[in-house]
């Protein structure tokens, strides 16, 4: 298969959760490593439902890391890109706060990178929403399950998938009882 056909797949793939993997964490300090060669010490941090032990998931590592500014974001795909990470000009032209990039291997999504600035809303409300997951198994339970309707509601569309999660991520984020 084509390198591209591969990517188009990746790009389509369908929302699909698997059970946790607790290689999980091993692969998000393998990604560490190598983003920290291109990004230097820039704070990078394992989010998503692949962070929370136990938690299904969309076999894709969430990593989120910290520019200074969007322009040090814009920047740094050149390098990103180099280094093995896809990413869409017109999709990040529709982001104001954060880069969007993902890698792939043989069609399917391995990684996925937001590039936000340090110490911003992008930066904290993801890290929060992971560490309320992993503190409070009710709450963790509750997302499992919106997640799994969810997925069986918006298989073939990403973007609503997210969507679908989109009240709930948000409430949790500002610690609002949403379980």
């Amino acid at each position: 298969m084509a390198a591209d056909d591969e990517l188009q797949r990746a790009i389509h793939e369908p929302v699909h959760l698997v059970p946790y993997d607790p290689a999980w964490p091993a692969r998000f300090e393998d990604e560490r490593r190598r983003l920290s060669a291109v990004l230097g010490d820039a704070a990078i941090e394992h989010v998503g439902s692949t962070a929370v032990t136990g938690l299904a998931a969309k076999p894709v590592i969430d990593v989120l890391a910290a520019v200074a500014s969007m322009a040090a974001a814009d920047a740094a795909l050149p390098a990103l890109v180099a280094a093995g990470y896809h990413t869409s000009a017109e999709f990040n032209a529709t982001l104001v706060t954060r880069r969007w990039l993902m890698r792939q291997a043989g069609g399917h999504r391995t990684h996925r990178l937001h590039l936000v600035v340090a110490g911003s809303a992008e930066w904290h409300d993801p890290i929060r929403f992971r560490d309320r997951l992993r503190a409070d198994p009710a709450l963790a339970a509750a997302y499992a399950e919106l997640k799994r309707s969810a997925a069986d509601e918006h298989r073939g569309d990403r973007e609503a998938y997210t969507r679908a999660k989109g009240a709930f991520v948000a409430g949790a984020s500002a610690g609002v009882d949403v379980s």
